[in-house]
């Protein structure tokens, strides 16, 4: 017969795998989980951030802490978390561009995007938009065209970043109608919004979900939306592809680890991050903002970046854009 000591010691001895493969933090000492942000504060993927960490704290039972670490294309970021320990305390919050984009338009990386990092989850999906200000007189993509068309050299559009999803849907845009749009790069959603809200951008390509409440509100319009089918947000405004852009622009939150992490502690974490996003309360939060919550394994994110990265080959070497480094 076992002694209720000796259950007792049991019953931790089996908790200790468990309770190991999560942060140290979670064993007493509490130092912060940080979620590292290589965008601005304000934009789609701060605010996600900042929403995961209201959960996580509950979750994981330890203070959770948002870094945002804007430019050189979230590369501060990455770089950020790549140098990091491989211990499960800080966790790269990014979007799919410095994955699957950059390898094709920068001539020199100083990071491997599969190597150096430890894919964790996807989290959510969200599809650019294209939009217009009031000085744009332009209703729909077709009036958008003949404005374009007509004041070249007024054509410009602004975004969250070179080299980002929205970027390259421009560079098509651009290249589908005949004008050679001109690219007006930002640290983020955010500042660029600030931007074209204020009347010096009359074009912007960003985050669906950054610019709802604004076309709502009458501030501006979208005219075109990213995704493979219409917004449901949205469902009288065209995708890209029904105006004759073809391709999707779309990208979503994902999340990566320094490089080496143990396998038990990217699966806690990514079991932590899975619950946190699957809350009614955060799927209904950001549905209602254009965001589709879509959860991944660590083994799902890397087939996504695997594909995307070859999915993207061809249009950014259509596009002729290249980045020095």
């Amino acid at each position: 017969m076992i002694s209720r000591h000796l259950r007792i010691v049991l019953l931790f001895a089996a908790t200790l795998p468990l309770v190991s493969s999560l942060p140290s933090s979670a064993q007493g000492d509490k130092p912060a989980l940080r979620l590292v942000v290589g965008l601005a504060a304000g934009g789609a993927h701060d605010v996600t951030a900042r929403a995961l960490a209201e959960k996580l704290r509950d979750i994981l039972g330890q203070p959770v802490v948002v870094e945002n670490r804007p430019g050189a294309g979230q590369r501060l970021a990455l770089n950020e978390v790549k140098r990091s320990p491989p211990d499960g305390r800080t966790l790269l919050i990014a979007s799919n561009s410095p994955f699957v984009i950059f390898p094709h338009t920068f001539s020199r990386l100083d990071y491997d995007p599969v190597k150096d990092f430890s894919p964790i989850a996807r989290l959510t999906v969200s599809e650019s938009a294209l939009a217009v200000g009031p000085k744009v007189p332009a209703r729909n993509f077709r009036e958008f065209v003949a404005w374009a068309k007509a004041n070249p050299k007024q054509a410009n559009f602004g975004t969250p970043g070179a080299g980002t999803v929205p970027h390259f849907a421009g560079v098509l845009i651009g290249k589908s109608i005949g004008v050679d749009l001109s690219h007006v790069p930002y640290k983020g959603g955010a500042p660029a919004m600030i931007d074209f809200t204020g009347g010096h951008l009359p074009i912007i390509i960003n985050a669906l979900g950054d610019m709802i409440d604004g076309h709502r509100a009458g501030k501006y319009k979208i005219i075109a939306t990213g995704g493979v089918k219409r917004s449901a947000l949205l469902p009288d405004v065209p995708t890209l592809k029904e105006v004759g852009v073809e391709m999707v622009a779309q990208g979503g939150v994902w999340v990566y680890g320094p490089p080496g992490m143990r396998a038990d502690t990217v699966r806690a974490l990514n079991a932590a991050l899975v619950k946190a996003v699957n809350m009614p309360d955060f799927r209904e939060r950001f549905a209602k903002s254009g965001v589709t919550v879509a959860p991944s394994t660590p083994q799902e994110l890397a087939k996504i970046q695997a594909e995307e990265l070859k999915q993207w080959a061809e249009p950014v070497r259509a596009s002729g854009f290249k980045e020095n480094g």
